[in-house]
């Protein structure tokens, strides 16, 4: 999944070069996809650079520092801090001129230029089917742990505007969703 979003922020932005990467070191689930970045990235010719933040009130400081350092694009990890700031990181990577990739569409949905991954729709579905299966008798330690097999990539051509972006139609004509 990491290297498929930077797939696509360096499909969407050619010349693209620096990435600062929004991630929390204390979320479980935020330094996996921080460590899985780095190979995808040298094999794009991207540079990352770590932007660990662990709470709301330092990510003025953090997108300040990535813009002097030079970044030029965004991504986002997934993790509960981003979650529940989702317009604040949005804001901030569009007052900082920095296009953005995210995990979710609901992240593009608050603002975010693009997102790769999961939908709701999908985890919904899914979450269902687990529940029906423990109604049904089956002991949740029982049950194997299933990845998503269905991504959606989600634009919002409006925050691209903001930027002064155009997404190539290349990029377009793969959108699940485009936000106008």
């Amino acid at each position: 999944m990491t290297g498929k979003r930077l797939e696509f922020l360096k499909e969407t932005i050619p010349q693209v070069s620096r990435v600062a990467v929004l991630w929390d070191p204390q979320a479980p689930g935020s330094v996996p996809q921080w460590q899985e970045s780095q190979l995808p990235a040298r094999e794009l010719g991207l540079q990352l650079y770590s932007m660990e933040v662990s709470s709301v009130d330092t990510y003025e400081a953090a997108f300040k520092e990535a813009v002097e350092a030079r970044n030029t694009a965004l991504w986002v990890t997934l993790n509960p801090l981003a979650n529940s700031n989702q317009t604040k990181i949005a804001d901030l990577a569009i007052n900082h001129g920095l296009p953005s990739i995210c995990a979710r569409a609901d992240y593009s949905e608050n603002g975010c230029m693009m997102a790769y991954g999961p939908g709701y729709g999908i985890e919904g579905k899914d979450g269902a089917r687990y529940v029906d299966k423990i109604l049904k008798g089956a002991k949740p330690a029982d049950i194997p742990v299933e990845q998503p097999m269905k991504f959606e990539l989600v634009i919002n051509l409006q925050t691209a505007n903001k930027l002064g972006l155009t997404i190539p139609p290349s990029v377009l004509f793969q959108a699940d969703k485009i936000i106008k």
